[in-house]
């Protein structure tokens, strides 16, 4: 098996990795502290972060994992889903590296990517599994049949339960990216408000009807009394998540008693949200299920995600060619 370097560049992360036989020997990503002062990524910043810090990020992952550039065996990138800007910094870096050593290219699909996260470090689901990934832009339901062979049995028809957590942490006034804060402050609250929970019908999920109703019900509220909010914040911010987790851990009990699956796992970066990862596991309990969720670090955006997936494309000889282009979209 190779000794792979891996890039993640689809959002605001630069993040580079080397795997060697599907081991992660290092994982580093670079953040983009830019974004919070606009209350959301802006693409164009972005893209020119990406331009700054993925020479020294890919750097320090070769140095921690103690290896040099010339026993890279081949270089894994994500090709999307993610910002266009962003991406092709990813794709021109792995190229141009690829093409001065002469060793293939691996494309990785960012989705899919999280996915095969749960094999970065043990234990191991065993295939056929079922996998919930939620994260800023997608919320999918995957049955994952292979590592090289997912299908998806449920998707948002319209935002995404990520989104849904930033644009309601908004509306409350909390910094981006707000889904660690909510998860933060819901710790310290209880429940006291509910809100409209549009159900689009089979396994597919919609949560722009949800983000709608928060802002409806703090509106009333904000007339019914003025410092609302203010008084009231973790006990919104504990309604907010439970609407939201409510929803995907309904989705998810009705997809695994539709496929027969016991073996469940959670992908994505809102999988790093403490509530939803105890949910999972008491459900787990409860229905005799066997449930991964990925340490932190592979939750989020990272470049070992890119490299795991690799390893298994590179084992049945999947190669890009040096035509190859990012896509925002897959």
């Amino acid at each position: 098996m190779p000794t792979l370097l891996a890039i993640e560049s689809s959002c605001d992360d630069t993040s580079a990795a080397v795997v060697r036989d599907g081991t992660v020997l290092s994982n580093v990503t670079a953040a983009q502290a830019i974004h919070v002062e606009y209350g959301g990524v802006v693409p164009e910043y972005a893209s020119r972060a990406h331009q700054r810090n993925i020479t020294p990020t890919v750097a320090v992952a070769l140095r921690r994992a103690g290896v040099t550039e010339r026993e890279i065996e081949g270089v894994a990138f994500t090709r999307g889903p993610g910002l266009i800007g962003s991406l092709m910094v990813g794709v021109s870096f792995a190229k141009a590296f690829a093409l001065a050593r002469d060793i293939p290219l691996i494309e990785v699909d960012h989705m899919q990517a999280h996915v095969l996260a749960h094999f970065a470090e043990p234990p191991y689901p065993d295939f056929p599994f079922l996998c919930l990934t939620v994260s800023g832009g997608h919320t999918q339901l995957v049955v994952v049949h292979s590592a090289l062979e997912q299908e998806i049995i449920g998707r948002t028809i319209d935002d995404a339960a990520g989104e849904a957590f930033d644009k309601s942490g908004k509306l409350l006034g909390l910094p981006y990216p707000a889904g660690p804060e909510i998860d933060r402050l819901a710790r310290q609250g209880t429940p006291i408000l509910e809100f409209a929970q549009p159900d689009p019908g089979g396994l597919d999920f919609s949560f722009s009807g949800l983000k709608t109703s928060i802002l409806y019900t703090l509106q009333k509220k904000a007339k019914e009394q003025s410092d609302y909010v203010a008084e009231n914040l973790a006990d919104i911010c504990a309604s907010v998540q439970q609407a939201i987790i409510a929803t995907l851990l309904g989705k998810l009990v009705a997809a695994a008693a539709q496929t027969g699956l016991t073996q469940v796992a959670l992908a994505g970066g809102v999988s790093a949200n403490s509530a939803l990862r105890q949910r999972l596991e008491e459900e787990g309990r409860q229905r005799g299920w066997t449930t991964f969720v990925p340490r932190l670090e592979y939750c989020t955006d990272n470049a070992a995600m890119i490299g795991v997936t690799a390893t298994f494309k590179y084992a049945e000889g999947l190669f890009a060619s040096q035509d190859v282009a990012p896509a925002a979209r897959l």
